[in-house]
């Protein structure tokens, strides 16, 4: 396949990534016009590192992988953009310099996105080292417990320092934990959909088939003890539950998770007085706002005065909020942004997860399917978890926004996670076409656990 080939069989994609790149350069212009500035060297350097770098992941991805999908790759630069636009504007507010520093991390996770898609040629590969994965990823994930104490977020052992830089192992831990649980559920299936009891009209496990949930729900709660933080446990044990879920399609499955989930918690909150701090934030952040509630409280100050419609890009105030370029970045874009923005990042998310679960449709092999709807499934969980959070749905948890948030570590995972998802969306193509079918022929022709099941 030709240059010319290659490049014109992902035109759809090469057209959305100039409209991402157009709502990007228009955002900044609109807001430094609103900050009464002039067009910045800074606000240049971030519209061409966003052009260099997603221009760099199309060439890539037009020769690793020409028939991957051409819809997650855009959805992804425009909620990068977006992260970064925002988080330019919270420098211009507060006089630091953070922007430059995620247009970097942006360019080494997209390079990583690339690393993936051209050491990994094949995705089952992946399953001959399933054990291995499995074990770094416990090892990344319990790291921050025996790691000299980062001075990141003191209340929440959940970064490591290495040199100048502070890493979340835990975000590259659950990709690798999900190759491994995908790999299990496709090995030991059996041990899932055997049936053992039935009650209220539903099939539950035999009590010595929950030993593998009961492990990971166990291991869970030890992380979550440890490191003072259930974020990363939540969203483990929630992704894990919905594979099972999905490759058994059995609700059992999930009642017994939410009372694990409910017992851990219970138990967990006895004795963190973080965790109790986080729940009555959550109860009533008015009430704490002079302590705990503070951050939460802002934060829903700065969204009810942007209503609807946003207080325009560059005229709120959503520096008053805490960390609002990390934790918080949703709750500055509905500020500035209003309902209406936030819905419209919140529809790009819907997007991402939707295209990456119609790859695991499209998908013959088991291990593919389980791989690509856990992976989508994850983000899915930690966008519910944050814009719960910020909006007093749910306790906050401290997890990031995929995409959006400033730091590398978050950044970097998930343009991995991205890579995985696009190799396996190149597989299930170049099958489609190789047997001659359409490209959603029989997509939708039955439900993913039966398929996972066959």
């Amino acid at each position: 396949m030709t240059l010319t080939q290659r490049l014109a069989t992902r035109r759809l994609e090469f057209g959305l990534l100039v409209c991402a790149a157009l709502i990007i350069a228009v955002t900044l212009v609109s807001l430094n016009l609103a900050q009464g500035q002039a067009l910045t060297q800074e606000m240049f350097w971030v519209i061409g590192g966003f052009l260099v770098v997603f221009t760099i992941a199309h060439l890539a991805l037009c020769f690793t992988a020409p028939h991957a999908d051409q819809v997650m790759l855009p959805v992804a630069s425009v909620l990068n953009g977006l992260g970064l636009v925002m988080v330019y504007r919270l420098d211009l507010a507060e006089g630091t310099a953070l922007a430059n520093r995620q247009v970097m991390w942006s360019l080494v996770a997209v390079a990583l996105m690339v690393a993936v898609l051209v050491i990994i040629r094949d995705h089952r590969v992946l399953t001959r080292y399933s054990y291995v994965l499995g074990l770094i990823g416990l090892i990344l994930l319990a790291l921050p417990l025996v790691w000299p104490a980062s001075a990141v977020n003191a209340d929440a052992r959940i970064w490591i320092s290495i040199g100048p830089f502070s890493v979340q192992p835990g975000e590259f831990s659950k990709i690798l934990l999900l190759l491994f649980f995908a790999q299990l559920l496709v090995t030991k299936r059996a041990l899932f959909t055997v049936a053992g009891y039935r009650f209220l009209g539903l099939e539950f496990p035999r009590l010595r088939d929950l030993a593998p949930i009961i492990g990971v729900w166990g291991f869970a709660i030890l992380i979550m003890a440890g490191e003072n933080d259930f974020g990363p446990a939540l969203l483990l044990f929630s992704t894990v539950l919905g594979m099972i879920y999905l490759a058994t399609g059995r609700a059992s499955w999930l009642m017994i998770g939410a009372f694990l989930v409910a017992l851990g918690g219970t138990a967990v909150y006895q004795v963190s007085d973080k965790i109790q701090a986080r729940f009555s934030n959550f109860q009533d952040p008015v009430g704490n706002y002079d302590t705990t509630g503070y951050q939460l409280s802002q934060a829903l100050f700065g969204m009810s005065t942007g209503g609807i419609s946003g207080t325009g890009i560059g005229a709120g105030h959503p520096q008053l909020v805490p960390v609002a370029e990390s934790d918080f970045i949703l709750a500055a874009i509905g500020e500035e942004l209003g309902l209406i923005g936030l819905s419209a990042v919140l529809v790009l998310f819907a997007i991402f997860v939707t295209r990456g679960m119609r790859t695991a449709l499209l998908t013959r092999d088991s291990y593919g399917k389980l791989v690509a709807s856990g992976l989508s499934l994850t983000i899915a969980i930690q966008v519910f978890v944050v814009t719960a959070g910020i909006s007093a749905l749910l306790p906050m948890t401290g997890l990031t926004t995929p995409f959006m948030s400033q730091g590398g570590s978050s950044l970097m995972a998930n343009y991995i996670l991205l890579g995985l998802i696009l190799r396996i969306s190149d597989a299930a193509h170049r099958q489609a076409l190789s047997m001659g079918t359409g490209v959603g022929a029989g997509a939708g022709a039955a439900p993913l656990a039966q398929e996972v099941r066959a």
